[in-house]
């Protein structure tokens, strides 16, 4: 690990985790030791960043010079904040994960008076019922989606029925109680979606669907959205 990369690090974690962080705590997160967590410490305020505290106190991100204010809405960074928190809720590990550094990010970012409100929103998002827990590797299947690399799973259909799956992966939906894949399946030559919690042994091929995701995925987003529609025609029609 490079010193700059470090420095990074450790100014992302000071703004993620609750104030004030306690040394051993910073040098846990980020597997360095105390003497360097202190040092790194000196060396960022030496760079202009206002850290309080103190070794046997913790410390506490004040302000960021490097970073300079963002110019948002107070409704916008509302809208923010919520859909973060839901990300945190529902998304997998390490999407969620993400979700809580981004937020972290945004508050050392805007002006102190709407830091404020970041830390003490009053929106939240809940979910009594949490999507089952994915066996697999979600972030390397949106790797895989993202650079349109066909991949290959094993899946267990709601009968408890197994088979192999290659499939082009489309795009990843979050619902109420499950999380879906989006694809083009290779062995039911069609449009499926599978859940993420059905899949195992998940593996990239190497093969590239390259530059086909867009326009099918535009493609299945228009086959599900009229067959929405004409089931709320029938429904409307008895």
């Amino acid at each position: 690990m490079t010193r700059t990369y470090r420095l990074f690090q450790l100014m992302t974690t000071l703004r993620r985790l609750p104030a004030p962080v306690r040394a051993a705590q910073l040098a846990d997160e980020m597997g360095t030791s105390l003497r360097t967590v202190y040092r790194d410490i000196e060396a960022l305020r030496g760079l202009g960043a206002v850290i309080d505290g103190e070794a046997g106190f913790g410390y506490t991100l004040i302000e960021d010079a490097a970073l300079p204010p963002l110019g948002f809405e107070d409704d916008e960074l509302e809208a923010l904040v919520l859909g973060l928190r839901d990300v945190a809720v529902i998304g997998d590990p390490a999407l969620a994960k993400a979700a809580e550094t981004a937020l972290a990010k945004l508050t050392a970012r805007v002006p102190p008076r709407q830091a404020h409100r970041l830390q003490h929103a009053i929106l939240d998002a809940r979910r009594f019922v949490r999507p089952a827990a994915p066996r697999i590797d979600v972030a390397g299947l949106r790797a895989a989606t993202w650079e349109e690399e066909t991949v290959r799973f094993s899946y267990t259909d709601g009968k408890g029925a197994p088979t192999t799956r290659e499939v082009d992966p489309l795009g990843l939906v979050y619902l109420q109680d499950t999380n879906m894949l989006m694809a083009w399946c290779h062995l039911r030559r069609d449009f499926r979606v599978f859940r993420l919690d059905r899949m195992d042994d998940l593996a990239r091929t190497g093969r590239s669907f390259r530059p086909r995701r867009v326009p099918m995925l535009r493609d299945y987003t228009a086959i599900l959205r009229a067959e929405a529609l004409d089931r709320a025609e029938r429904r409307a029609d008895k």
